[in-house]
């Protein structure tokens, strides 16, 4: 149960988070990212206060390999939707490394004039070996950015394995970027990233303007052989260098474009829904996992059969089936 100064610490969090104070925020999102069972237990009710308030915002997911230009991409689109009297948060997801669990958390200084801005709000987070690149708790985080009335929210992958998948699964608008010599069509059909994308951006257009030419003429191409998540909508190819500021204003047009579109049938609603219903069953999978490693049957046996299992002397199906065996509907 919750202490009566734990409470009143937290009703005041709250009432700052929605007062639309940064440290707030900052704080509330530290607090739904701890693993300690009783901030899991505050943060719930945080999410429960918030939920009233969230839903007003534009979700935009923001993915492509390392060295694109996302961060400079993120921070010109930032600072162009202050300009035009948008609040803006950005959700950069970190890669922490599989061995030390470290990670660098460098969008902050990626983005410094960015980040100097009250309109907006920068938070870097590790991704703490969560499953495809995405942390834990991005979603949460999403929810409590919203609360404090931010209009524009904006989730970076790490670009790399399941990451993109997780990220256009949390936001309206999945946007992939691109070099102007990322090859052919053949190769951009072989990437799953594309059939997810609702606007491709060739960015860094200015260093190679045929080879961006050619870029977005293999990609539309690429595109056309695809089946895609909407039937309302053609994902566009653009050309924007974020570095010089051109095509920002042109993809933010695009963003407007898919929004009012999606809206008129309805289709964002019907996305967040989904996207909602699944959220829950990844939490019952998390916490399924969670809990199997915490049986004390599982925690003693497990090193042994594994240690088996490496040695060829058990098989991995005979080694999991033994280990599953442990749990039951009792427990």
């Amino acid at each position: 149960m919750m202490s009566e100064p734990t409470a009143g610490k937290d009703a005041a969090l709250i009432a700052d988070v929605l007062a639309r104070q940064r440290r707030a925020l900052a704080k509330a999102i530290t607090l739904i990212e701890s693993t300690r069972a009783d901030h899991r237990a505050r943060a719930q009710k945080l999410l429960e206060a918030f939920l009233p308030h969230t839903g007003n915002s534009i979700r935009v997911g923001i993915s492509g390999a390392p060295g694109v230009g996302k961060s400079t991409f993120i921070e010109a689109l930032g600072m162009f939707l202050i300009k035009h009297g948008h609040r803006v948060a950005v959700l950069a997801v970190d890669p922490s490394s599989s061995l030390s669990g470290g990670s660098i958390l460098g969008d902050k200084t990626r983005m410094e004039r960015l980040s100097l801005r009250q309109e907006a709000f920068i938070r870097p987070t590790p991704t703490a070996g969560a499953l495809g690149g995405v942390a834990d708790k991005t979603r949460e985080a999403l929810l409590l950015c919203e609360a404090a009335g931010f209009d524009v929210i904006i989730v970076e992958t790490v670009g790399v394995g399941q990451s993109e998948t997780a990220v256009a699964g949390m936001t309206d608008v999945f946007v992939l970027l691109q070099l102007p010599n990322a090859g052919d069509d053949l190769q951009a059909i072989k990437k799953g990233i594309v059939e997810l994308a609702e606007i491709v951006v060739v960015n860094k257009a200015d260093i190679d303007q045929d080879a961006t030419g050619r870029a977005i003429g293999q990609m539309r191409s690429a595109l056309s052989m695809l089946r895609h998540a909407s039937p309302y909508w053609q994902p566009p190819v653009l050309a924007v260098s974020a570095t010089k500021l051109q095509g920002i204003a042109e993809f933010w047009q695009e963003i407007e474009r898919y929004r009012q579109l999606m809206n008129e049938h309805g289709a964002i609603e019907i996305k967040r829904r989904q996207q909602t219903v699944a959220w829950m069953w990844a939490l019952i999978e998390s916490g399924l996992h969670a809990r199997f490693r915490a049986h004390p049957a599982v925690r003693r046996d497990l090193a042994a059969l594994a240690a088996s299992v490496e040695a060829g002397k058990t098989s991995p199906a005979l080694a999991a089936e033994r280990l599953l065996g442990y749990l039951s509907l009792s427990d």
